[in-house]
């Protein structure tokens, strides 16, 4: 197959091309429509409990994490020029399209009691904007009067403040996000500019935007520095600008077709796929790297340039798509996950490793047989000294210093042992971005005078319709706000009890000793005076526009809506394990009503176990399918250990790492694991091949057979652990924490597996195999992969007359 697949790329090169342009052509025409994203929700499967709970709280009560809040703590936006420009920015604010509504303190309403109607009514405290000092300041005592606005819009203790902007959810989930957060930046940087007045961002809009914001702009970086360094090496170790040029233009189309599949398969960017552009980069570079060397060598030892290039695809095509094949093992096992993020992760760098392979098995050949031959000094790379003596001293160790070998091997997996008890698993809300970032910086502000800005949520099931509306229901639920409110970690809770505290403190003419429950004998007056407020409805004022947030329109459920600190999810686990759940079904026990708590937060902690599980499930599957691979290639189970024992080896070493250097373990560096052993089992496979091999042409003499093997095929294990060690390594300067984990860990995972495959595993086949039969079936398909290892004495019976011009009647003599 792999002949006939040669003459046809050589012999319909220039229609090869053509189709792959068009292909290229089609698929950056989609590319120019992909989208970001940086949703929560991707991180839990749909047909979780919590996640089914969650999508149906947000259908009765509406999103919680739609808010975002600017702060300021300044003294003189109290002043008469500045408050005004604050109203003014308020108005503003209101009018920017995407942005349904601005709360501020400017914009206050205060409740009173209208005695005439028996209802209520709510004025802007604030109705026109204050003419003289005097004035603000009287209206000022009128909102710290309010005891509703204490911890939610001003700071009873700092004095902060802060404005409260609803975004359109259909503007939050589309491309349309990014434009609206420029205009809501024109106008507060505009105020900031004419104040002096330091302000401050947050909530998950907010955090969404800049996340999504840095992902595009790192995806871009990436991808160019990622092209950039990789051109370097090959610069470096062929020498030659053509041997760098078409490599890059190969995972250049790559590239582009990646994004184009994004879009093609309805997908969006996120943080990891936005990795995959620059990750198809770093491991597309290796196929050109095989064929390439591949190509030089068959050209020394030949002279005849086409047949060197008919050799390339005969003899290392399948290898080549076998080292494909294990590599895009590490991202298929996230197809198989019922997670958004992970799904299109594995799926899309899985089909574009496929498409890499295939572009640069069509685009080099067709390419460089058109092209003139290497010149002597293009192929001194092939006689490599630094490496060589480098090869000579594993050799020794392997031959003659086993014991010392398999001590060091122990001592080094003890020692990562130490370092695994080590491992945290710890996330956070806006973990991935550094300590020193603005919005960390800015969470930092809401937090010490907020107690956080991140929504949690609970709701209350009273089971009876109207059950909201009996007093001892609206007394456990204030008991337990009461509680909630003594959390360091929490800001003052918003119910239908505090709306109902702020009305029996509206009907006592606003005095704020009387913000609290109406006891029986006040009750029927203030729900009355409710439900003839204007925009009340019917049951007792539940349908009305003030509370249909917080209670269903049957008044059998309401929500309990706060905002926590990013305190990260084991101090989460804890708050909410250790305190506020044992208190929650003490205070709710036998009251007849059921509580839950639900919300973004709890969702993205719950994710972020729900990733590791299923990544911990994944690494599993990929060990099997990497033996599996193994298994097919070489039939024998024995070969199957061979394989997946030093690999296993590099991921505990790797994990070592990451405890000694406190990298906690998140989904962000999980992953990193199933992806280390796809790349790293290729060069598994590649040594064994190549070691069955001698030991078929030298008697099955072991340690020959090794020795050959380490300086045959070592050569081009190091070459390409090289390229893949600078292509990774560019992302431990990413701003983005996991990214950065990726990067030192692969690095360091891609340097671990030199010492795996290229001293370990030779010291166990010395060790383990006798030589006393063949280390696979005759019948295994590593019989044709190995050809790629040596020569045949077969090219004679090439027929590259087969193989005409297209257009042309002449043929290509050898």
């Amino acid at each position: 197959m792999w002949e006939q697949l040669a003459y046809f790329i050589i012999r319909f090169r220039l229609s090869l091309i053509a189709v792959l342009a068009v292909i290229t052509v089609f698929m950056a025409w989609k590319a120019k429509d992909v989208e970001m994203t940086y949703d929560f929700a991707q991180v839990v499967s749909p047909n979780d409990p919590d996640m089914i709970y969650f999508q149906d709280f947000k259908k009765t009560f509406g999103e919680d994490g739609n808010v975002l809040v600017v702060g300021l703590q300044d003294s003189s936006v109290y002043k008469l020029s500045n408050f005004n420009e604050l109203r003014i920015l308020t108005d503003t604010l209101a009018k920017v399209e995407g942005v349904n509504g601005v709360l501020s303190v400017s914009k206050l309403l205060n409740i009173s009691k209208d005695t005439a109607n028996n209802s209520f009514k709510a004025n802007p405290i604030f109705k026109t904007a204050p003419r003289s000092q005097r004035e603000l300041d009287s209206l000022m005592r009128v909102v710290n009067s309010v005891e509703f606005y204490k911890g939610q819009l001003i700071s009873p203790t700092t004095g902060a403040t802060l404005l409260a902007l609803t975004m359109d959810p259909k503007y939050l989930n589309s491309s349309r996000r990014q434009a609206v957060m420029n205009n809501i930046l024109g106008f507060t940087k505009q105020f900031e500019q004419k104040t002096k007045i330091k302000l401050h961002y947050a909530g998950l809009p907010y955090v969404r935007s800049t996340m999504t914001s840095k992902v595009a702009s790192e995806m871009k970086f990436f991808t160019i520095l990622a092209m950039v360094v990789t051109g370097l090496t090959l610069l470096v170790f062929f020498r030659t600008w053509s041997a760098v040029v078409f490599p890059l233009i190969v995972v250049g189309v790559t590239v582009i077709w990646c994004i184009g599949s994004i879009v093609l398969l309805g997908f969006k960017i996120n943080l990891l796929t936005g990795l995959i552009p620059s990750i198809i980069v770093v491991i597309g570079i290796p196929n050109c790297t095989y064929l390439l060397s591949r190509y030089h060598y068959d050209y020394r030892k030949s002279g005849n340039q086409m047949l060197a290039m008919t050799r390339v695809i005969r003899k290392i095509g399948l290898v080549t798509l076998m080292n494909n094949m294990t590599t895009a093992v590490g991202f298929i096992v996230f197809a198989f996950t019922d997670i958004s993020i992970l799904y299109q992760f594995g799926l899309v760098a899985t089909i574009n490793i496929f498409a890499a392979f295939l572009i640069s098995f069509i685009l080099i050949p067709a390419v460089f047989s058109m092209l003139p031959p290497p010149t002597p000094k293009q192929l001194e790379h092939l006689d490599a000294k630094p490496l060589t003596k480098l090869l000579e001293f594993f050799d020794h160790l392997v031959l003659d210093r086993r014991p010392t070998v398999y001590v060091a091997a122990l001592v080094m997996v003890a020692g990562a042992a130490f370092g695994i008890s080590r491992i945290e698993s710890v996330s956070y809300m806006v973990d991935d971005l550094p300590k020193k970032s603005s919005v960390n910086a800015d969470l930092a502000f809401f937090e010490s005078h907020f107690n956080g800005v991140m929504p949690l949520e609970f709701e209350v099931d009273t089971h009876k319709k109207r059950g909201l509306l009996k007093l001892k229901n609206l007394e456990k639920i204030d008991q337990f706000e009461k509680f909630l409110r003594t959390q360091p970690e929490l800001s003052p809770p918003v119910s239908l009890v505090t709306f109902l505290k702020a009305s029996t403190q509206a009907f006592y003419n606003g005095d704020p000793k009387f913000f609290r429950l109406p006891d029986n004998s006040e009750r029927p007056y203030i729900l009355t005076a409710l439900a003839n407020s204007k925009g009340a409805g019917n049951e007792a004022g539940m349908n009305s526009k003030l509370l249909r947030s917080f209670a269903d329109s049957t008044g059998q459920r309401a929500r309990i809506s706060l905002k926590i600190a990013d305190i990260g999810s084991q101090n989460l686990d804890s708050l909410m394990n250790k305190r506020i759940l044992p208190e929650m079904n003490r205070i709710f026990t036998g009251s007849g009503m059921d509580i839950r708590p639900t919300g973004t937060t709890i969702i993205f902690t719950k994710g972020n176990e729900y990733i590791i599980h299923t990544l911990r499930e994944s690494l599993l599957l990929a060990f099997g399918l990497v033996g599996l691979v193994v298994l097919i290639l070489f039939r024998s189970a024995r070969t199957v250990l061979f394989a997946l024992i030093p690999n296993a080896v590099t991921l505990v070493l790797t994990a070592g790492i990451m405890g000694f250097f406190n990298i906690p373990l998140k989904p962000s560096t999980a992953l990193i694991f199933v992806i280390a052993l796809g790349i790293d089992g290729d060069n598994s496979i590649h040594l064994l091949a190549k070691f069955r091999q001698e030991m078929a042409l030298n008697g099955h003499r072991v340690r020959e057979a090794v020795s050959v093997t380490l300086s045959e095929a070592g050569t081009s294990m190091i070459y390409t652990s090289i390229v893949l060690f600078v292509g990774f390594s560019i992302f431990a300067f990413s701003e983005f924490g996991g990214t950065k984990a990726l990067g030192l860990l692969m690095s360091a995972s891609l340097l671990i597996t030199n010492f795996s495959n290229l001293i370990l595993l030779p010291a166990m086949l010395i060790t383990f195999d006798h030589g006393k039969g063949n280390l696979i079936d005759n019948d295994a398909l590593i019989r044709h992969y190995d050809e790629s290892y040596h020569e045949e004495d077969d090219d004679q019976e090439l027929n590259l007359a087969r193989m005409k011009k297209e257009g042309e009647v002449g043929t290509y003599e050898i």
